[in-house]
């Protein structure tokens, strides 16, 4: 059991503290921080919180409190993180990590000097479907990993300062991108180095000077790419898909349009339907359990335990920082229009890793390209010479 402190009373503090409540059913939220008295004293009595405060110091500082979940606009993510260090509390922050990299950085530098324990909350990493298809590209299902697509659009967030690029640190890239490009080095590998981007992003729909829309590669040092499509201007609702493609298989994923839940209503569904739906009546894409199938238990699950257990998370404070690495690469590209490299200040993982590239033999002179049956019922096989590199057809 743990006793914890929520900053923050929108819309994600309200997942965690259902999530919390509801699911995990074992801790217990201590005291509640918001920015005015009227939401905190209303957080509070949504969930039974039996302390609310205006000052994030005092709710960190509470005697009884042991870990901090932030939930606060991205501005509000550092000195927070910051003032846990210094109180010797443990912290867990939502997405992303900080507004860029520096900022990041500075706040991994500052939990790992004070020993304390810290989370980086990137639920889409924690859904059953992603869970399961990441340890089945590990157990070699797919074998060798050559690309994964992260695709994240909706008609843009809820709150007013994720549209105020100071408050906010950018636009679609920076909210939904850390997820997109998050779910890729899961698939690909996170001990593998990303080392270039090549993006594109723009304002598109919205009066806003940070971007609506951004697509992105993001090369790796085996030769992986990881792709990420996102948007604050689809409509239709939220569109979540993951594709993976490896040597020896594929993977599709879609978590919240055309999940096998639909439903059509003429004079309307009259309540919440789903996260960014934009519709209540006509055909609908309900979600089941939101908490599920976006990743909040399997996330706080994991984070608590580790807590527990004084072991490391799935998603640390360094993964943060080095998606908001990447994400800086990625608004530099943008302006360049070049391919931009990833420079980190620190990499934790693999310095050698083999390039993807197979070759299988065939024969002693050939390697295999492609083995097919024909609609006839015959095998063509198109094998390439060893030596002079010629490319021929036979059929079996």
């Amino acid at each position: 059991m743990a006793k914890l402190a929520i900053l923050g009373s929108g819309f994600i503090s309200d997942f965690y503290a259902k999530t919390l409540l509801g699911k995990r059913s074992r801790d217990e939220i201590v005291i509640n921080y918001s920015r005015t008295e009227v939401k905190a004293k209303r957080f509070a009595e949504t969930h039974s919180i039996p302390n609310w405060t205006t000052s994030y110091e005092e709710a960190i500082n509470h005697p009884d409190v042991e870990l901090v979940i932030n939930g606060l606009p991205n501005n509000m993510h550092a000195e927070p993180t910051l003032a846990c260090a210094k109180a010797g509390k443990g912290v867990l922050i939502t997405k992303p990590l900080a507004r860029n990299a520096e900022e990041g950085y500075k706040m991994l530098q500052a939990v790992e000097e004070a020993g304390i324990f810290a989370g980086y909350l990137e639920d889409l990493v924690y859904t059953p479907k992603t869970m399961k298809s990441i340890q089945s590209v590990k157990n070699g299902a797919l074998g060798k990993i050559l690309w994964a697509r992260s695709r994240e659009a909706h008609p843009g967030p809820h709150s007013d300062w994720f549209w105020d690029k100071e408050q906010s640190g950018g636009g679609a890239l920076l909210d939904l991108g850390c997820h997109c490009i998050e779910i890729a080095r899961s698939f690909i590998g996170k001990n593998i180095r990303p080392i270039e981007v090549m993006c594109w992003a723009d304002t598109q729909v919205k009066p806003i000077e940070a971007e609506d829309h951004a697509i992105g590669l993001v090369k790796y040092q085996n030769g992986a790419i990881g792709q990420f499509e996102v948007s604050w201007s689809f409509r239709g609702g939220m569109d979540l898909r993951d594709e993976v493609m490896g040597t020896e298989g594929t993977i599709w994923l879609n978590h919240f349009l055309r999940t096998g839940f639909e439903m059509f209503t003429a004079p309307g569904n009259a309540g919440y339907v789903a996260e960014k739906a934009e519709s209540e009546s006509g055909w609908l894409f309900p979600v089941g359990d939101e908490e599920v199938e976006l990743g909040y238990v399997n996330m706080f699950n994991e984070m608590l335990k580790c807590y527990e257990d004084g072991t490391s998370p799935t998603e640390t404070f360094y993964d943060g920082y080095l998606v908001n690495e990447i994400m800086d690469a990625c608004l530099k590209s943008a302006k360049s229009k070049k391919w931009e490299p990833v420079e980190l200040k620190t990499w934790r993982g693999r310095e050698t890793v083999e390039k993807l590239s197979e070759l299988v033999d065939y024969d002693d002179e050939h390697y295999l390209i492609k083995e097919e049956k024909l609609p006839d019922g015959s095998i063509k096989v198109i094998l390439k010479h060893k030596v002079s590199g010629k490319i021929i057809q036979i059929e079996k």
